[in-house]
């Protein structure tokens, strides 16, 4: 059972950055592990995977909106997924959750729906 805890959310304006950081309690060992958000006002519409990448060996992967301005990265002594947004656009607004998944469960890095574990999500607010 892995558990996830993220932090970091804040408002910024817009062409600021912010660092949001996730937590892993339990073995992340041979995971995938990402990044994931969900535009308010927009219960009904399915997460959008951000960015997301491996434990073993590091791979990484973004979608196209954010490719250039956001990083994800890792500090595996201290169990803790980390997304560096720069360049920050009013269209990032949203609720930023993470997530994990053992690599023998993904198909696909950035689908919302391969991915068991879940934090509670840190919120992201980017005025113009």
């Amino acid at each position: 059972q892995v558990q996830l805890a993220e932090s970091g959310g804040g408002s910024v304006q817009a062409g600021g950055s912010l660092k949001l950081s996730c937590a892993a309690s339990g073995d992340t060992i041979n995971y995938y592990m990402g990044w994931f958000r969900q535009a308010p006002g927009n219960p009904g519409k399915e997460r959008e995977g951000v960015a997301a990448m491996t434990t073993y060996d590091d791979k990484t992967y973004y979608t196209d909106s954010v490719k250039d301005r956001f990083t994800i990265s890792r500090d595996s002594a201290k169990n803790t997924l980390y997304l560096q947004m720069d360049s920050l656009k009013p269209e990032d607004t949203a609720m930023y959750y993470c997530a994990a998944a053992p690599w023998t469960i993904i198909t696909r890095a950035l689908s919302w729906s391969e991915y068991p574990y879940w934090g509670q999500g840190t919120q992201v607010t980017v005025s113009s």
